[in-house]
């Protein structure tokens, strides 16, 4: 399956590396002006790289790298942009995984990495469409480190969430006892109190443990499957409201987008991956964040993670 364009090969859930050794989450599918949409994660230092925060990563690309901040015209956002001559290596997911699969495992969580995938299959899932993303894809795993892997395309994606669903019923993996499920939820700095936040994790199917290791599954979309938005966005203002979910296709996708019953703001988009999946159709939610105005049709939306942190803004369903 070949899941990237050759014109722009990079795609959300991969790195990239510059040459001063700084790396960058891709989180944008498309091109901006020969610059890849990302944020920097990964710092070098003596023992390789360590993982940094939004708020010190701003800061550094300030003080050091101001060519990677970005500004973005079409969303009214700040965020970080590589230009493509920048980039030194491209850490791919789906190769990585291949290359971990194929020889012996070199820790826990490799070991961890070996039994999971062929449970996965068991469950009818591809490891053609599969990635390994996060500190694995670097090969900056530490024993607490998580299993992150993309899940190429809606429907590979969807049959994966039933996978885990079913070898959860099966006893073969755990959904996240109470420890991993705290864990979860102060990385995660949500919105919600822990037992919303619990409750709407749970239902999602998009993480699970492995022998006490946290694994989750992240979706990334085909070419023929994303949504091309060139418009122009101007931020109005915070808004919170409660609405229904009418259409929720694309609730796993990033940005999470959800169609709803509001006059004012008919869709709502997440770029948080805290509400990604977050409602089902037919559901009452409760929705808090940045409206935004679409300059060419005048038509607004809602955004849910118009900062990384997203504080103040959430997506919690109301008729539990």
């Amino acid at each position: 399956m070949n899941i990237r364009a050759s014109e722009f090969p990079f795609l959300p859930k991969d790195f990239i590396q510059t040459k001063e050794g700084l790396i960058f989450a891709v989180v944008s599918y498309h091109d901006h002006g020969n610059k890849v949409g990302c944020f920097l994660r990964y710092v070098p230092d003596e023992n390789g790289w360590h993982k940094v925060k939004t708020e010190q990563a701003n800061q550094l690309l300030e003080n050091e790298f101001p060519q990677y901040l970005f500004r973005s015209q079409q969303v009214d956002a700040h965020y970080h942009a590589v230009s493509v001559d920048d980039i030194v290596v491209h850490h791919q997911p789906e190769k990585r995984l291949q290359e971990v699969l194929t020889r012996a495992a070199q820790d826990e969580i490799e070991r961890k990495l070996h039994t999971l995938i062929p449970i996965l299959n068991q469950f009818g899932v591809s490891t053609e469409s599969l990635g390994l993303t996060g500190s694995m894809l670097i090969n900056q795993q530490k024993s607490t480190s998580d299993i992150d892997l993309a899940v190429y395309g809606r429907d590979a994606f969807q049959k994966s969430r039933l996978a885990v669903r079913q070898a959860i019923e099966d006893g073969v993996i755990q959904k996240l006892d109470l420890s991993l499920m705290q864990d979860n939820y102060e990385r995660r700095d949500s919105e919600l109190q822990f037992d919303e936040f619990a409750w709407h994790e749970e239902r999602k199917f998009n993480k699970a443990a492995i022998e006490s290791t946290k694994f989750d599954i992240g979706m990334v979309c085909l070419n023929n499957e994303i949504e091309v938005d060139h418009d122009m966005y101007q931020k109005l203002g915070p808004r919170t409201f409660k609405t229904q979910i009418i259409d929720d296709h694309r609730a796993f996708d990033f940005p999470a987008n959800y169609l709803v019953a509001d006059e004012e703001t008919p869709e709502i988009l997440s770029f948080t991956h805290t509400y990604i999946g977050q409602a089902q159709q037919g559901e009452l939610v409760e929705v808090s964040g940045m409206v935004e105005r679409n300059m060419t049709t005048g038509q607004c939306r809602l955004i849910v993670g118009s900062s990384r942190e997203a504080e103040g803004e959430y997506i919690k369903v109301i008729n539990r």
